[in-house]
């Protein structure tokens, strides 16, 4: 999903913020996922975060891109990616209850190396030498966290990884959107088709939602829209080569988080894999983007 261009000169300082902190606004999101598992449904969750944060996001598509934002020439494909989205999100809420925030994170960071894959396997592209590294490197720290045929392996964790999977196919469908659209547009029908498509599902694991709870589900609705909205305007306000890498810093918050409120522990190993997979993603995007230059 790539945001639109603006005519106002880019800003680095304003991007880095902006990115770091809906990264951070992410995490917390999953975070409050992860609590709120223990009580409902994966799709409940998301139903209801999603039919909290649709007004808001209706607010923010008007003032961002104006009445014409509100329509789509390509309704269908809106609600595919709202399908793959709720997938996702299920597996990622499943994952995180039993596997961690660090190590379900750090798996899900194989989908940038995962779209490349796809891309030259299915779409005809063709990655050169250096990618095609980052991109086994990528796997084989998914290797070093899941630990297949170990005594360390966990089955949940395959969950992140088809998490990362899920996300890769979801990334790559923005390119059977109207080019014309805008991401506000994308961001708009993406929460509408999955309060559709889960609010016809959601009857069946529905649980009544406890008084005490409702802070937690108006808290995932901010936070996950507050973060998406922040790193879509860090795209625009700033070099991309200077803000993807800070997605990456989603893992130091998830470690935190998983840390301060679990007392979740990364073993070694996990750490290792997420550093093999981390720095995967960065070849790939200074590949792509080439290194940031410093702003004048």
């Amino acid at each position: 999903m790539h945001p639109t261009a603006v005519s106002r000169p880019l800003n680095g300082t304003q991007g880095t913020v902006l990115m770091c902190c809906g990264v951070a606004c992410l995490a917390v999101n999953n975070a409050y996922g992860k609590s709120l598992s223990a009580d409902y449904a994966p799709l409940q969750i998301l139903f209801l975060r999603n039919a909290i944060a649709l007004p808001f996001t209706i607010l923010i598509t008007l003032r961002m891109g104006g009445r014409t934002a509100l329509l789509s020439a390509r309704p269908a494909v809106h609600f595919l990616r709202g399908f793959l989205w709720i997938l996702a999100t299920v597996m990622l809420f499943t994952s995180v209850v039993e596997l961690g925030l660090a190590a379900s994170t750090a798996l899900i960071y194989i989908a940038p190396l995962v779209i490349t894959a796809i891309s030259a396997l299915f779409l005809g592209e063709r990655p050169g030498r250096l990618r095609w590294l980052a991109v086994l490197s990528g796997f084989l720290g998914a290797l070093i966290i899941v630990r297949p045929g170990t005594m360390a392996f966990q089955p949940v964790s395959l969950l992140a990884v088809a998490t990362a999977f899920v996300n890769a196919f979801l990334f790559l469908s923005a390119r059977w959107v109207d080019r014309r659209e805008s991401v506000w547009t994308l961001l708009l029908w993406m929460t509408a088709a999955s309060v559709v498509l889960s609010g016809s599902a959601v009857v069946f694991v529905w649980t009544p939602v406890s008084a005490g709870d409702l802070w937690q589900f108006a808290a995932i609705a901010l936070s996950g829209t507050a973060g998406i909205t922040m790193i879509t305007q860090a795209f625009r306000t700033a070099p991309a080569a200077a803000v993807a890498p800070l997605d990456y810093t989603g893992l130091i918050w998830a470690t935190l988080l998983g840390l301060l409120i679990w007392n979740e522990v990364p073993d070694r190993m996990t750490l290792a894999g997420a550093a093999i997979i981390i720095s995967g993603g960065l070849v790939m995007i200074w590949r792509d983007t080439g290194a940031p230059r410093p702003e004048p």
